[in-house]
């Protein structure tokens, strides 16, 4: 099986992880820290809103299965990309919205992406504030984060 990796911002990335998860053709989901400026970010050092990185879930899936344009599509449904900073309760530069692409192909997309659903007015007459960036250094975040609704039998939370 041939996988491709994304990562995707959107609040806590509790649910987000959730939702990836349950998607046909993602085949392996993970939390954790990018775009920051601090190596080894611990959760602690992340709810700072000092180190600039955002609570992210990577992910692996089968292009045979689900595109990228597939989950672009799910991320713009699962959360507001219109509210910078902040996603329900939770506010921050960690729960900003922000894709970090991991090629030319998916940076085009994801700004294509957005410019579709501007055009569209989807979010009107909110703007779409979600980033777009270079995949960096992805900081896995510590284990108990990791399927963390899943553990406590949960399947959503507040997003």
């Amino acid at each position: 099986m041939n996988t491709e990796k994304a990562t995707f911002g959107a609040g806590c990335f509790w649910g987000v992880e959730a939702a990836f998860a349950a998607i046909p053709g993602v085949t392996a989901t993970a939390v954790g820290y990018e775009g920051g400026n601090l190596d080894q970010p611990s959760y602690k050092d992340v709810c700072t809103d000092q180190t600039g990185h955002a609570e992210v879930v990577e992910l692996d899936f089968d292009p045979e299965h689900i595109s990228y344009e597939q989950l672009l599509e799910a991320f713009f449904a699962l959360h507001d990309p219109t509210t910078r900073n902040r996603q329900g309760p939770d506010w921050g530069t960690q729960y900003r919205s922000v894709i970090f692409y991991h090629s030319p192909e998916q940076e085009q997309q994801a700004r294509t992406k957005i410019e579709q659903l501007t055009a569209e007015g989807v979010f009107k007459p909110k703007r779409i504030v979600t980033e777009v960036e270079q995949a960096q250094t992805f900081w896995r975040a510590e284990d108990y984060h990791q399927r963390y609704l899943e553990k406590r039998g949960l399947t959503s939370c507040h997003i």
